[in-house]
């Protein structure tokens, strides 16, 4: 039996912010016979733009198999709240759970400038799912 891990990514810009999502299954976190399916998450968050920015909050939506949608929000990512100057990047990993072995997150990150403007960068839709088996 091998098993083929998927790796599912997403990429938008809003404001010269780009935000670049890697995605995968991971297995040994999960427990599928009790309905428990565990994903990781990588960002890239980069300043492409002239103007520093900081990180303020974030707003996920998290869509299971089943279509039942939970959202969470808080602030800053993994206890940071980065400050990206011009040509700067923070990158981090974080997991979400579900009871199905597919869905799919979306959301945003509100955003500041040194001007205090506030503002909202999208992080498009990326899939999870348990990768395919073939016996």
């Amino acid at each position: 039996m091998t098993t083929t891990q998927a790796t599912f990514t997403s990429e938008a810009v809003t404001r010269q912010i780009r935000v670049a999502v890697s995605a995968e299954y991971a297995a040994a976190r999960s427990a599928p016979a009790d309905n428990q399916w565990f994903f990781l998450y990588t960002i890239t968050i980069t300043n492409e733009g002239q103007e520093t920015v900081q990180l303020l909050t974030r707003h996920w939506i998290i869509t299971d198999g089943t279509g039942r949608v939970e959202e969470v929000r808080g602030p800053g990512v993994i206890g940071q709240q980065p400050t990206l100057a011009h040509g700067e990047s923070f990158t981090y990993t974080s997991g979400c759970p579900l009871t199905t072995p597919f869905g799919m997150m979306q959301g945003t990150y509100q955003m500041v400038t040194k001007d205090e403007e506030q503002f909202d960068v999208t992080i498009a839709p990326f899939t999870l799912s348990e990768p395919y088996t073939v016996h």
